[in-house]
């Protein structure tokens, strides 16, 4: 059985049993910190811009309610006694013990937001190592900042790997598959890889009407490229290989070598999987390996080879 917890119906979602429609952000309370960077620190206390709508109901509810189904013990044991708001305000209590400069919790939710400039200035990373280095070490084997990992050694060392696949304890560039020099290239000769987009967090965001028309998703192309398989800037293109096939408009800038392409990552998935299967959304993870990447055995979207043609 799969179940699914959202807001929205993404892929995952329409994929579930069961699907629990959530709270959004701006619903429902909560405590927002940040003071990683800087020399400013701030605390956001969100509060509801609109009441929730039908049956939503917050993560916390679903969880105390399926832990209430398990016994006493169990629900006691996840919940130890509090709704979400009292968790909220136990928590704070906490952090107002560690900095008693921090606003009460009522005054911090009148206030809405709290700024506090940090007394010991910017913030500067690894400032203590940089002061004093055989004092405070890094925690790393060798207490250094490490160009050459002895770590990553002996995980190269001991791990089973492809042939194509290298981990190094040095960072260089190393030939991988669905690389430049993958035999694949006689069919598919294009490498494409993913990247961040502007108009997106990931896949956050990717399904807002005005976002995608001020930042429309393309498909990068090189003019030499282009002009091999007609393609034209604007152009209706089909982008594919083994895997699946993604309809996209084609943006033609030498800003991208021959040989490659380019592709925002994160747009959301859309295609019929019951019939032609062809991803109108262009999500990259059409045309992305099931392989994990060697080292972090992550999603490898930043290098599948593909091929090109004008609809």
């Amino acid at each position: 059985m799969i179940v699914v917890i959202e807001n929205f119906m993404t892929s995952s979602a329409k994929y579930a049993d069961i699907l629990l429609p959530d709270l959004m952000t701006v619903e429902q309370e909560d405590i927002i910190p940040n003071d990683y960077a800087g020399n400013m620190g701030y605390l956001i206390f969100i509060q509801p811009a609109t009441a929730p709508k039908f049956e939503r109901r917050p993560i916390y509810w679903m969880m105390s309610e399926v832990a209430k189904r398990l016994g006493d013990e169990v629900h006691q044991a996840f919940t130890e006694g509090r709704t979400q708001r009292e968790w909220l305000q136990y928590l704070y209590a906490k952090m107002l013990a560690k900095d008693p400069a921090l606003p009460a919790y009522e005054d911090l939710r009148a206030m809405g937001i709290y700024k506090r400039k940090d007394p010991a200035g910017h913030f500067v990373a690894y400032k203590k190592f940089r002061e004093d280095p055989q004092a405070n070490p890094l925690k790393t084997p060798s207490g250094k900042i490490e160009i050459y990992s002895s770590k990553l050694a002996g995980i190269a060392a001991s791990w089973e790997l492809e042939k194509d696949e290298t981990i190094s304890p040095l960072p260089v560039y190393a030939s991988t598959f669905e690389g430049w020099d993958d035999p694949q290239r006689s069919e598919f000769p294009l490498q494409l890889f993913g990247f961040h987009y502007k108009s997106r967090t990931h896949s956050t965001y990717g399904n807002i009407d005005v976002l995608q028309a001020a930042a429309r998703q393309e498909v990068w192309i090189n003019p030499l490229d282009a002009r091999r398989r007609g393609i034209a800037n604007g152009d209706k293109v089909s982008v594919f290989n083994g895997r699946g096939e993604v309809h996209i408009e084609a943006k033609v800038t030498p800003r991208i070598m021959p040989g490659v392409a380019a592709m925002g990552q994160g747009a959301w998935h859309d295609a019929d999987m019951n019939g032609d299967r062809i991803d109108h959304g262009a999500c990259i993870n059409t045309l992305t390996t099931h392989r994990p990447s060697p080292l972090a055995k992550g999603n490898p979207q930043h290098t599948n080879l593909v091929e090109i043609k004008k609809i």
